[in-house]
């Protein structure tokens, strides 16, 4: 192991509380810091409020969790993991990086490592973390104290992928810097490091991953909408497409784009670029595709109701699903969380259920949420929703199920049999 012994982290989220938990696990001494009392108090009663970290975890580390950002002064290496949000304007929103440096940096000796974790666009770290922890440690970046970036890469709710054995990319601005910082990382995760050659090349490497996914999931949103109209289903053609062995990568239409990564991200370089004279037309676009795709949802929602001489108003529609992925109960940039906001707006009886957020839905039982529904609307691919009878609907009276996930695809015609409007993302 290298000289660096402690480890605070800042930021107990999705990102931080895992690798907390792991840097302990590697006989580290790790401060898990957060501003959240209420995480404070959740993690020192061993209660966790992540779906990939058990209680019982907890319970076994020996990580001390505090929100003394004093502890940093113990520390060897800071990894800063505090959320990099955009503002309702789709602008970036550095604030929590620069408060969680600013608060660090005080408390900094002579030696200590920084990594930032948290997703940021090429130029962060030169332009922004390394003059304030110059100025607030009164302190030399790259000698006095060391600067590496090492974006976070974690897949909540994954049972194979996670904080412990996915790849990794550091960069830093001297090789002192960056031979630090892998030999760190090296030591916490069992999986490959690639050293790149700047900060900014590190920072770009998380930009363009997500930004790969956003455009790709927009070409085949784009089909979606364009094939409902042409009367030809998407599903079949991707399967079609997949089948050649080379330069394809099959991609999913649905009700749209969330978690923290994907809707956010390619902003962060938008914004960037935009300030040295470049637009990014195409990555601007595939935004605009994707956050249309709630709005397109309810649409067919409606085209399926006058089916039926039904309007949105006073309607009975039940929403299945508040989180942005399945099984994990994250509803971060959500586009069930703007589905609900249009129902909303246009009058419709709404029921919501999520079996993993059951504090913001307004039945606890999948049964509930169905009795009674007129219109059902699919937007997160649960396990316990594949369950799901088209005979049961029926029985039910349910008349139109829009399918966001188009989990239910190849029982098109047994909705069809039952007398249910079938409408799915593209089929």
């Amino acid at each position: 192991m290298s000289s660096i012994k402690s480890i605070a982290v800042i930021g107990l989220g999705y990102v931080g509380l895992p690798l907390t938990l792991l840097a302990a696990s590697k006989k580290y001494k790790v401060f898990g810091i957060d501003i959240d009392p209420r995480k404070i108090k959740s993690l020192s009663e061993k209660k966790s409020y992540i779906d990939d970290v058990s209680d019982e975890q907890l319970a076994a580390t020996s990580a001390v969790f505090t929100d003394d950002i004093k502890k940093v002064s113990q520390a060897d290496a800071v990894i800063v993991c505090v959320p990099t949000p955009v503002t309702e304007d789709k602008m970036p929103d550095l604030g929590p990086v620069k408060g969680a440096v600013s608060a660090i940096a005080p408390h900094l000796k002579p030696g200590t490592l920084v990594v930032i974790e948290s997703t940021i666009n090429p130029g962060v770290c030169d332009e922004i973390v390394l003059p304030l922890l110059e100025e607030k440690t009164g302190m030399k970046v790259g000698k006095d104290i060391y600067l590496a970036h090492c974006p976070e890469r974690i897949n909540p709710g994954d049972p194979k992928w996670n904080v412990s054995n996915i790849n990794r990319v550091i960069g830093a601005n001297s090789q002192a810097e960056l031979d630090i910082a892998v030999d760190l990382y090296e030591n916490l995760i069992d999986a490959k490091i690639k050293p790149m050659g700047s900060l900014k090349e590190a920072e770009a490497v998380k930009i363009v991953e997500n930004s790969f996914r956003d455009i790709n999931i927009a070409f085949v949103n784009e089909l979606a909408m364009s094939f409902h109209k042409l009367g030809i289903n998407l599903e079949n053609v991707i399967d079609g497409a997949a089948t050649k062995p080379f330069s394809f990568m099959p991609h999913r239409p649905g009700a749209g784009v969330g978690g923290h990564c994907i809707p956010v991200d390619p902003y962060y370089l938008i914004e960037y670029a935009h300030g040295y004279g470049f637009e990014h037309d195409l990555l601007r676009g595939a935004r605009t595709v994707n956050e249309s795709m709630p709005q397109f949802t309810v649409d067919i929602l409606s085209e399926g109701l006058n089916e039926h001489r039904l309007s949105l108003k006073g309607t009975a529609v039940t929403l299945l699903g508040l989180s942005y992925k399945p099984n994990v109960g994250d509803d971060r940039e959500s586009p069930a969380n703007v589905i609900k906001k249009i129902l909303d707006e246009a009058e419709v009886d709404l029921t919501t259920y999520d079996p993993f957020i059951l504090g913001n839905s307004t039945v606890q039982t999948l049964d509930e949420a169905m009795a009674g529904a007129e219109a059902i609307v699919l937007v997160t691919g649960h396990d316990e929703f594949k369950d799901i009878d088209p005979a049961f609907l029926k029985k039910n009276k349910t008349k139109v199920f829009i399918d966001g996930r188009n989990l239910f695809r190849h029982k098109k015609d047994e909705f069809a049999k039952n007398g249910i409007t079938y409408i799915g993302i593209g089929i």
